[in-house]
């Protein structure tokens, strides 16, 4: 595959996946799905609380349930776990359907915050056919590799990009072992790897949002990348990266060297 247009498998769950997953996090408004479907994008990810994911979810699920999938979850409370079961219940009704393709505990920052109890329930989940597929987001990347690499989980979120790589060493080593799938996010870095420092040379080209995401789905342990655009015209710019390929040579030095500019300003968040 010469481009990122088509669809490839997510781990061991037997979902087929587009390269590019949209979060309407940001609102881009309801043409936003349309164009994103026509596109080739299938998976939407969002939260209970996010309205315009689920009432354009609610919409979607009705028209073509099959072909669309699903990803959400629930947030770690930090003090304590939320009722899962209730949470899962919650989002179903939500988006007006009979299961989840993916059903994440989000937000896990160390391992205490998610015991095995909270993996067995995600288990049960799975086994009564509610979730197609389980599995955790957060930023400790050494207990996500060693989720994998003890096949607890079907789906990691793990953020990634050019000035983050961390999880090429933490987690990317483990998802064979079992087939973990890898959905990761933030591309841009909350948008400053497309911000030029100042002490960027100015007659020198610095990297575009769809070279970030380019750069993280050139990675072959990247099932796919989340985008989350605030408006049609960013949405429009990402979804072009779906007709493109991988990063040249030189391209890919561009992205680590910025990356690496950037990571030196903010070592406080590796």
């Amino acid at each position: 595959m010469n481009d990122f247009s088509g669809r490839v498998p997510l781990g061991k769950t037997g979902i087929q996946v587009s390269r590019l997953a949209l979060a309407l996090t940001y609102r881009p408004g309801r043409i936003a799905v349309k164009e994103a479907l026509d596109a080739g994008v299938n998976c939407f990810f969002g939260y209970g609380f996010d309205t315009q994911f689920t009432s354009a979810m609610r919409e979607q699920v009705k028209a073509n349930r099959g072909d669309l999938v699903l990803a959400t979850g629930a947030y770690n409370l930090y003090w304590g776990h939320p009722n899962l079961r209730r949470s899962l219940e919650k989002r179903l009704r939500q988006l007006g359907t009979d299961y989840i393709d993916i059903f994440l505990f989000l937000g896990v920052n160390k391992p205490s915050q998610c015991p095995d109890s909270v993996l067995e329930e995600l288990a049960r989940f799975r086994q009564e056919g509610k979730v197609r597929a389980i599995g955790i987001s957060g930023h400790d990347r050494k207990f996500a590799g060693e989720l994998a690499r003890d096949g607890k989980v079907d789906v990691l979120m793990s953020r990634y990009n050019a000035a983050h790589r961390g999880a090429e060493d933490d987690v990317f080593p483990h998802l064979a072992s079992h087939n973990v799938g890898l959905l990761s996010y933030t591309a841009t870095r909350w948008t400053e790897l497309v911000r030029r420092p100042r002490k960027w040379p100015n007659d020198e080209p610095y990297p575009t949002a769809p070279q970030c995401y380019r750069f993280v789905l050139s990675n072959p342990n990247v099932s796919m990348c989340q985008t989350a655009p605030s408006n049609l015209t960013q949405l429009r710019e990402n979804l072009a990266v779906l007709r493109q390929g991988p990063l040249a040579d030189d391209e890919m030095r561009l992205l680590k060297r910025a990356g690496d500019m950037i990571h030196a300003k903010k070592k406080w968040f590796m």
